[in-house]
């Protein structure tokens, strides 16, 4: 009989479409992690950063002739404009970001006002606004100041404090802001009119921010308005009694000039 040499079979394997599914499956995964991935990429930075690495590479001294970017052919006009937009890019990229953190601060500001506002049960006497100019603080002349004078009283001195222990973090100009209504002052008043009287109330609350709490002088201004910017009419003892105010203004923008206290 012929002598059989042939090997024994190795047995079918069935299952094995679950190890091409498996790898499947992870390929699939991985493709919807890198795409998740790519649409959290902010396209404008990732061209500024692009336009930023090309600027430096034409920048630096390189073995590849004068004029030659990254692409590899030369264009000096065309690299010297993309230069000058990546300059300017990046430049408004920050100016942004500045902007940003600024509305960030002030939104905190305000939202940390109108709590101890309310915590304190002063909403008769002081309110806080964000508005164009910034976040506004107004505060009622009579809680300030006894009528027709310019000394702080005693119950407005804390919220002054307050108000003082939120400005230093902020990198942004204080306002000072003395308005009055449209009466004018009694005989023998030691104010001139109200001009006069406005102004001493706004530098009466900046002295006390400068000399009591320490404040950086620098990012201080006084202002009197008089009765020139009322916010209701002057045809009633209210409305009068509304725009006799001192407004406390975070400015979001920096003063193109400023008065500053003298100290005497």
């Amino acid at each position: 009989m012929a002598r059989k040499n042939k090997k024994q079979e190795a047995p079918e394997n069935h299952e094995r479409w679950m190890v091409t599914y498996a790898d499947l499956i992870t390929l699939l995964l991985i493709f919807f992690v890198i795409m998740y991935a790519m649409s959290k990429v902010d396209v404008q930075k990732y061209e500024v950063l692009s336009q930023a690495l090309k600027f430096e590479f034409m920048k630096a001294d390189t073995i590849m002739p004068k004029g030659m970017g990254i692409s590899g052919s030369a264009n000096p006009a065309k690299g010297g404009d993309d230069s000058t937009k990546t300059e300017q890019q990046l430049r408004e990229m920050k100016e942004r970001e500045e902007q940003e953190k600024k509305e960030r601060q002030l939104e905190d500001l305000l939202k940390k006002v109108q709590v101890y506002i309310e915590e304190n049960n002063l909403q008769t006497q002081v309110s806080a606004a964000n508005t164009p100019r910034g976040v506004a603080v107004t505060l009622n002349d009579l809680f300030l100041f006894d009528l027709g004078k310019a000394d702080l009283k005693p119950p407005a001195v804390p919220v002054l404090t307050k108000l003082a222990s939120l400005f230093p973090t902020l990198d942004a100009t204080v306002s000072i802001e003395g308005h009055t209504d449209d009466l004018p002052l009694v005989t023998g008043s030691f104010y001139k009119d109200n001009w006069g009287l406005s102004q001493a109330r706004s530098l009466s609350v900046l002295r006390y921010f400068l000399y009591e709490t320490q404040l950086d002088p620098k990012k201080l201004v006084s202002t009197a308005y008089a009765d020139t910017r009322p916010v209701a009419e002057n045809n009633s003892a209210e409305n009068r009694a509304k725009n006799r105010r001192v407004e406390i203004v975070v400015l979001r923008e920096k003063p193109a000039s400023a008065l500053q206290p003298s100290g005497n």
